[in-house]
């Protein structure tokens, strides 16, 4: 049997359990049975740089499009037809000729709390070491906790739970969702507050990226959640007017309930110093205009966060 959809994935476990994912949803919807699903939607390993180089922050060697930059060659030189992605690894602006096509049904949004000897985050011990690769993160921590010694920790998530085993952190940060999505719920001993560790734009969401022709195939819309479409989009209208990086400590967060999305957007200051938040909603949802009116939201919310914090961006 022929391709019908390739899709392209990094080589983590956790990129393949997301593309596995979609993978049988994409074969579902277009009616494949089980046993042509290799066949018909295969998988593409893509080595990126961001899965090469792992003894550095992401800002150092060029910032989270490093995770995304060798699978959209790929796209564009038509060797596979999808890309998954976990959206907060999207930079805000979609290179030429590419589109996020679709946002499947959200994960938990929230960061876990994980340590071997400690249940939750207000347990550390005066200068604990708590490892994160994450600015912001990094930033949520020690504004709670300005004792903390914070540790970059990178890798994917058995090299980071192997390290907190082999005692060289006293607790790690991960995402929930990504834990979930593995079967690890286990280690979390705490799922950290939206308010106290408002998430990075999009987290806990997958981003189904396709060239600008495929927009209309038929399986987008079958996995597109119009929900969490709505949210990311807020959430990401705040990332681009924060200029929201990995040398920013950016987060935003929206929900949805009784008809209204509420937005809520912050940036800190590295050393968690100072935060400067805001918050706004929109009222229907159901608007034929709703996609527009959520990134707006997000883009004013985030303009006004700007104009209190400045730059607050961390040097390479």
């Amino acid at each position: 049997m022929a391709p019908l959809v390739r899709i392209g994935t990094r080589r983590s476990k956790l990129a393949l359990t997301q593309s596995g994912m979609m993978q049988r949803a994409i074969g579902r919807a277009l009616g494949v049975a089980d046993a042509d699903l290799l066949e018909a939607v295969p998988l593409v390993e893509i080595v990126t740089t961001g899965d090469r180089v792992q003894d550095r922050r992401l800002m150092e060697i060029g910032g989270k499009a490093l995770f995304t930059k060798e699978i959209e060659e790929a796209l564009l030189a038509g060797r596979v037809d999808v890309a998954v992605h976990s959206m907060k690894d999207v930079p805000a602006d979609q290179p030429d000729g590419l589109c996020i096509a679709a946002v499947p049904l959200r994960e938990d949004a929230r960061d876990a709390f994980v340590s071997e000897a400690f249940a939750a985050f207000a347990d550390l011990p005066q200068g604990a070491r708590l490892g994160t690769a994450s600015l912001r993160r990094q930033a949520q921590a020690l504004a709670l906790r300005p004792d903390l010694t914070i540790e970059m920790l990178r890798g994917n998530v058995d090299t980071r739970l192997r390290k907190l085993a082999e005692g060289e952190f006293d607790a790690i940060l991960l995402a929930v969702s990504g834990l979930n999505r593995l079967g690890f719920e286990a280690v979390i001993r705490e799922r950290l507050s939206l308010d106290a560790f408002l998430p990075a734009p999009g987290q806990g969401a997958l981003a189904l990226q396709t060239r600008t022709e495929d927009l209309d195939a038929t399986w987008v819309a079958a996995l597109n959640d119009p929900m969490t479409a709505l949210a990311v989009a807020a959430e990401r209208g705040a990332m681009t007017a924060l200029e929201g990086s990995c040398r920013t400590a950016v987060g935003a967060h929206a929900e949805i309930a009784e008809g209204r999305l509420r937005l809520t957007t912050e940036m800190l200051a590295p050393d968690g110093s100072a935060r400067w938040r805001r918050s706004g909603e929109i009222g229907d949802v159901a608007a034929a205009d709703a996609m527009d009116q959520a990134r707006a939201l997000g883009l004013q919310l985030g303009a006004g966060v700007h104009a209190m914090a400045g730059d607050q961006r961390v040097q390479p």
